[in-house]
């Protein structure tokens, strides 16, 4: 899907408070703008045709060999790596979530079914793409839940998407275990864990015998060399979203105080972002509404598969841009009375 995501601030002006991208906002990035600027050079030859040297750098991290991991121009890449490298297979996808797999999927000839519950994988799934934690419910599937249900299906190949892993205090699917296991994929996103969604840096990390599967498939010069100096900088630098409890505490207060209001079922999460199900109103009249009246960008949810048009995502950002929601949600609310 090329429209309908996330973060079309593109479309509007003068935004002042964005909560329709999963990313959160006011982190501090100068080190970051610094490095590239003395490195911004390098544009003006080719990088690796395949990012080798950063995949070494970046296996260490985790312990783990450069041919487990491969470095993607975004996790998007990775999803349509590995919906091609299994051209024509039978794919479950784990709903309501990110609409790139199952794109992914049909465009590679995949039998797609949607599930909306583990309990209702069966063998007959080739691969099972699951979100964890999810985009756009932000649940948590616990770790020990996982490991039994791959444990299942010995002959299933499991997509984890793990791209929102820094935004929850939850324990999730570790690295060193899943490559050791002969049918996991993880996918990664440092553009979600360092705030840099125009900057596109993923990875997957899996065995070495299914990452070869899906890295033929990629692209020469595909990570671009920007994104790799900045896979560069972030191996030696602190990650800039600061403490994640902090942010899920205000995550908490932003929750609380839209249930308040009574004008929506607000959803339970695991991460900063979360569904909201209007009581009244549907929700792309209150996208327009935010947007035009008071500069605050939302996430129309309807088009997630299984929602309906009712439903918004809020991805909490500062106290003081929260604030500015709460009370244009108040003003709506009044206004929405008359």
């Amino acid at each position: 899907m090329l429209h309908g995501h996330g973060d079309d601030i593109h479309k509007y002006r003068n935004i002042k408070a964005n909560f329709s991208s999963n990313i959160s906002g006011e982190n501090d990035l100068s080190g970051l703008y610094n490095h590239l600027a003395t490195r911004v050079k390098c544009i003006t030859s080719y990088p690796e045709p395949e990012p080798s040297d950063l995949e070494t750098r970046w296996a260490s991290v985790y312990n783990i060999q450069p041919d487990e991991i491969c470095m993607t121009n975004g996790a998007t890449e990775a999803i349509y790596l590995i919906a091609q490298a299994f051209y024509g297979m039978t794919s479950y996808i784990l709903q309501p979530t990110f609409s790139e797999y199952a794109d992914a999927c049909r465009l590679h000839r995949h039998t797609v079914k949607s599930v909306y519950s583990i309990d209702a994988i069966d063998d007959t799934a080739d691969i099972v793409w699951i979100c964890n934690p999810n985009n756009p419910t932000g649940e948590v599937i616990p770790e020990d839940t996982l490991e039994k249900l791959i444990k299942t299906h010995p002959s299933t190949c499991f997509v984890i998407d793990q791209s929102y892993e820094d935004y929850t205090c939850k324990t999730l699917f570790q690295i060193a275990r899943a490559v050791k296991m002969p049918q996991v994929i993880m996918l990664h996103s440092a553009t979600k864990r360092y705030a840099i969604p125009g900057l596109r840096l993923g990875y997957m990390t899996a065995s070495t015998a299914l990452l070869r599967r899906v890295r033929i498939q990629r692209m020469p010069w595909s990570v671009n060399a920007l994104a790799i100096e900045a896979g560069y900088f972030f191996l030696q630098n602190k990650n800039p979203l600061g403490e994640v409890n902090d942010l899920l505490q205000e995550t908490e207060r932003l929750r609380k105080a839209i249930d308040k209001l009574k004008i929506a079922e607000v959803w339970p999460t695991d991460t900063h972002f979360f569904l909201v199900r209007l009581r009244m109103g549907k929700s792309a009249l209150l996208k327009k509404y935010l947007a035009e009246e008071h500069h605050i960008l939302i996430r129309d949810a309807s088009n997630f598969e299984g929602l309906d048009d009712t439903f918004i995502r809020i991805a909490t950002q500062t106290p003081e841009k929260n604030n500015l929601l709460i009370n244009a949600l108040i003003e709506w609310k009044t206004s929405f009375s008359y």
